[in-house]
């Protein structure tokens, strides 16, 4: 089913026209760009390309062109400003040229109108999107909110392996562009932000843990009931991760003590990756930097960071701290540890303690350090980049925990938030997901609480979705939300800012923390003020959006402020709720939240002339994780499903006037009921082995009107 999300999107990008431009592989400068105006032509170019090209419908004598460039603290400013001279209205077309890595998106939060965390699966249409962010080369390119300039839009117009180009329009008096190389790295504070050395973890991650389980009292016969139980109930929905966390290890943090499993794990630990894996699951475990056998780091005292004395320094959390500019430490401790996992077949790896080691660690011995926190930052990096190293980049790394701007390039995923679930961080960090690492909330534990808002809101936006409950969960209603849940879809962020910045406003505190306990500034809170969230969906056949609603803060929302088209006719859904809300035309009034539920979310379709999709039961994305070539030909609605084998399929249909009684048939399934109320027609599938189900719905004899 993965390979599937895959080839979804790669079909999606094909779908578009090819692209001239070719980006280069070098590294781009911090510099600004050089605008060149010839005629009613204006362009920009950057790093020896031409990244904007623009045409106005005015003379060249009847528009200026004005600019600004300015370099502060490393961070490149650049604007130039378009203005009619006389205020007459202008339409400007042209097209933007970008990386296969980039997007559209909004580059800076809106003047007015209600705050929305976006995401997006396939390349953005959003009315919103003001901006191109090409992650291949860290720039921004954006145009500033005007109310002379409401008009401007940009979309996808052609794209291929070289690279994406978008169509650009406005019409106004004005309109000013801003230039920012080195977005991320620079104007985000990211110093170690390259993506042009590596690329973000584009698989769905979901997975079982152990921890809030069963905590250190782990033992091998637990893991291999929860392997046994998540295969039956979880695997074949897309959640194909079992990760072991703190208890099976011996005590003390020596190589040894990893390696050799402690006696509640008899069977050693290439045993139990060998039983993980025999059940169609990816082997995962959770290791640590902290150091606690006195005896062992005192052999071996050249290993750890020293006070004034010469004997090995500790501290809280962290115990004694390995040195990681000793190579040979970096060969004998690391090195052996997960060179031996790897071969031991473990494919996901939590590398925990991450903070302490440069907090209690580096930063409260800094007199250690001869070159200042530039000498304990690469002490630290060394630690991470020796594990990324020998667990290879084709198996996934975590680090835990706190969002920590050191891991960036060498960890695929960062735990951005404190111990337990908490959805509010993914408004703290949304710019972040999937572009710098894949976010990861913490554990979700499906309680009659959190359950769907927690699943939800994790899918929503594309993060690391893992559960933490003991096996019997499984069994039981509570395992519905995440089954709707998953797979987990690559999202994008619709806004390269945070949308709650109060706690990304201090992640330069990491250069100067001195201890790990508990929630840090930086670290992603169990609050906020924004509760809405959004997932565009772009499939070669049709765009929509679904809106999830995790509180009852915001009583309506327009259509204006989720981008979509005021005026223009929309089929509302309630998906756990199982109930079509008609047509919308400018504002989705809520109503109060299911206490079943504890969320909403609303499928927000463009409502066609002719019977369309308006949902599936099987997926929070309302068809965009199992569906595919949907066409309206010939009077007939068809498409093929991907079904979880066994469970009873739903697809519902949309039916205007004029349309009723269609012979339904579908092949690779059997049809057990079809039924029509109003406008919405129900029709339910079931197979047995979970192959795909190719289906038709004729209206050809029966249409109306």
């Amino acid at each position: 089913m993965n390979r599937l999300m895959t080839i979804a999107a790669m079909l999606f990008l094909t779908s578009l026209p090819m692209c001239k431009p070719e980006m280069p592989a070098t590294v781009p400068p911090n510099a600004p760009g050089e605008v060149s105006v010839e005629g009613a032509t204006i362009s920009l170019s950057y790093n020896g390309n031409e990244i904007l090209t623009l045409e106005a419908d005015l003379p060249q004598s009847t528009f200026t062109v004005k600019e600004l460039k300015e370099e502060r603290d490393g961070k490149v400013y650049h604007l130039f400003t378009i203005s009619s001279v006389n205020g007459t209205k202008m339409n400007i077309t042209g097209r933007i040229h970008a990386g296969p890595e980039s997007f559209t998106c909004e580059a800076d939060r809106r003047i007015e109108g209600a705050q929305v965390v976006r995401h997006t699966y396939g390349l953005s249409h959003s009315l919103l999107n003001r901006a191109v962010y090409d992650r291949d080369s860290d720039w921004l390119l954006s145009a500033d909110q005007s109310y002379t300039s409401a008009s401007l839009r940009i979309v996808p117009a052609q794209a291929d392996s070289s690279g994406i180009a978008y169509d650009l329009s406005m019409n106004g008096n004005e309109v000013t562009f801003r230039f920012r190389p080195r977005y991320y790295q620079k104007h985000r504070g990211l110093s170690y932000y390259e993506p042009w050395t590596y690329q973000v973890w584009k698989e769905p991650v979901a997975g079982w843990c152990s921890w809030f389980a069963y905590r250190t009292g782990i033992t091998e016969e637990n893991v291999r009931e929860a392997a046994d139980v998540v295969a039956e109930t979880m695997l074949p929905y897309g959640l194909d991760y079992l990760q072991i966390d703190d208890g099976y290890q011996q005590y003390g943090g020596a190589p040894a003590a990893w390696i050799t499993p402690n006696a509640k794990f008899p069977s050693g630990l290439d045993s139990l990756a060998a039983y993980i894996s025999s059940k169609g699951l990816k082997p995962g475990i959770w290791t640590n930097v902290a150091v606690h056998d006195s005896a062992w780091v005192f052999a071996h005292r050249h290993w750890f960071i020293r006070n004034e004395d010469g004997k090995p320094a500790s501290g809280r959390w962290i115990g004694y701290i390995l040195n990681g500019a000793e190579k040979e430490m970096l060969d004998s401790v690391i090195s052996p540890v997960y060179s031996r996992f790897r071969q031991d077949g473990w494919s996901y790896f939590k590398l925990d303690a991450l903070r302490h080691l440069l907090f209690e660690g580096y930063n409260s011995h800094s007199s250690f350090f001869r070159g200042g926190y530039a000498d304990r930052e690469e002490a630290f990096r060394s630690v991470v980049r020796r594990v990324r190293e020998e667990t290879g980049r084709e198996n996934f790394l975590l680090a835990c925990w706190g969002v920590l701007p050191g891991v960036v390039g060498l960890a695929d995923g960062c735990r951005i938030g404190n111990d337990g679930y908490g959805y509010t961080a993914l408004a703290q960090y949304n710019s972040f997901n999937n572009v710098v690492w894949r976010n990861d909330p913490d554990h979700i534990e499906l309680t009659p609480q959190e359950a769907y808002r927690s699943c939800m809101a994790t899918s929503l936006t594309g993060s690391l979705f893992m559960v933490t409950d003991k096996p019997e969960v499984y069994n039981t209603d509570l395992i519905t939300p995440a089954r709707k849940s998953l797979p987990v879809l690559f999202t994008l962020p619709g806004q390269v800012f945070d949308l709650d910045p109060s706690r990304s406003a201090f992640l330069d505190r990491t250069t100067t923390e001195m201890s790990g306990s508990g929630e840090r500034e930086s670290d992603g809170s169990r609050t906020s003020p924004f509760d809405l969230f959004m997932l565009e969906l772009n499939l070669p056949w049709e765009r929509w959006c679904v809106l999830g609603r995790l509180g009852e803060k915001e009583k309506q929302v327009s259509l204006a402020d989720l981008g979509l088209e005021s005026g223009k006719p929309y089929l509302l859904y309630e998906f756990w709720s199982d109930t079509f809300l008609g047509t919308v035309t400018d504002t989705i009034g809520f109503g109060q939240i299911d206490p079943r539920y504890n969320c909403q979310l609303f499928c927000i379709r463009p409502a066609q002339p002719n019977p369309q999709v308006l949902a599936t039961s099987r997926h929070i994305s309302c068809g965009a994780a199992d569906l595919s070539e949907i066409e309206w030909k010939d009077g007939a609605l068809s498409g093929v499903s991907r079904v979880v084998a066994s469970e009873t399929y739903t697809l519902l249909i949309h039916e205007p006037d004029g349309y009723s009684g269609p012979s339904v048939t579908a092949t690779g399934g059997t049809i057990i009921s079809q039924t029509a109320e109003g406008t919405v027609r129900r029709i339910s599938i079931v197979n047995t082995d979970g192959t795909p189900v190719s289906w038709k719905i004729d209206y050809s004899s029966g249409i109306s009107g």
